[in-house]
């Protein structure tokens, strides 16, 4: 059952989930959702700020972050925007703060992002990786394996290829994933996942928005204190969903 025990100590988590505005390609939001409601049903109060303006936020409150996909302009509109906050950022990420970056909000983390004509878009830097946006595009539904989160089901539309030699999300079942050649989805650094699977992807794969909320709570209250608090949730639907998708996916022709 998903009902809160109110006789538990109270747990809150502030997620900033950056330019919600500009980058919610393919209902990237209903990732901020999904954390939402698997938090309320275990009795933690996720707080969700719209980070739209870096000078005005402190990254020092923030427990886990967001970021989802936008079209090469709004990118390179945000990427201009967070490098005001680059070094508390990377700083945050290095101590352990769990992150989503989809599609666009992925490939800025790197070095550069170079689009189809050959133009050059400076990336925070923060990971030590390069996108080259080529044609055609990498359209349709992905299936992933992955050795931390199992089977893994997303829809993914992108130019870019993204190349790196960081740990991946998973091995490509179905699709593309970073690029049509390594067969290697996403890019898993400490505790943030970098993926180019829209749909959103949380709802669908529960195991890792749970990651990320416990990964979370670790940060803010230490690992000990925060198992009890990730108390299984009846996730059947949201299980029959994920492999309804990956049963047409994988019989389909069409990828």
């Amino acid at each position: 059952m998903r009902n809160n025990d109110l006789s538990r100590p109270f747990k809150s988590l502030t997620m900033f989930h950056f330019f919600p505005d500009k980058l919610n390609l393919y209902g990237d939001r209903g990732n901020a959702l999904c954390l939402a409601k698997r938090c309320d049903w275990r009795g933690i109060h996720l707080v969700i700020k719209e980070i739209r303006r870096m000078d005005e936020c402190s990254l020092e409150e923030m427990d886990l972050f967001l970021i989802g996909g936008g079209s090469d302009r709004e990118q390179a509109l945000v990427t201009r925007e967070l490098k005001k906050m680059k070094d508390g950022l990377k700083e945050k990420i290095e101590n352990g703060v769990p992150g989503l970056m989809i599609c666009g909000g992925y490939q800025f983390l790197g070095n550069q992002y170079i689009d189809s004509v050959g133009n050059e878009m400076e990336g925070l830097g923060i990971l030590d990786f390069y996108t080259v946006a080529k044609y055609p595009r990498l359209v349709g539904n992905a299936l992933i394996r992955s050795p931390l989160f199992g089977e893994i089901v997303g829809f993914e539309n992108h130019a870019g290829r993204t190349y790196h030699g960081y740990p991946t999300l998973g091995k490509v079942e179905k699709g593309f994933g970073n690029n049509e050649v390594d067969k290697e989805e996403g890019l898993f650094y400490k505790n943030i996942i970098g993926t180019y699977l829209h749909g959103p992807i949380l709802p669908k794969n529960p195991t890792i928005a749970d990651y990320l909320i416990q990964k979370a709570l670790e940060y803010r209250y230490g690992a000990e204190p925060t198992l009890d608090w990730m108390v299984p949730l009846d996730d059947h639907l949201e299980y029959l969903a994920m492999k309804q998708v990956w049963e047409q996916v994988q019989g389909s022709k069409l990828i």
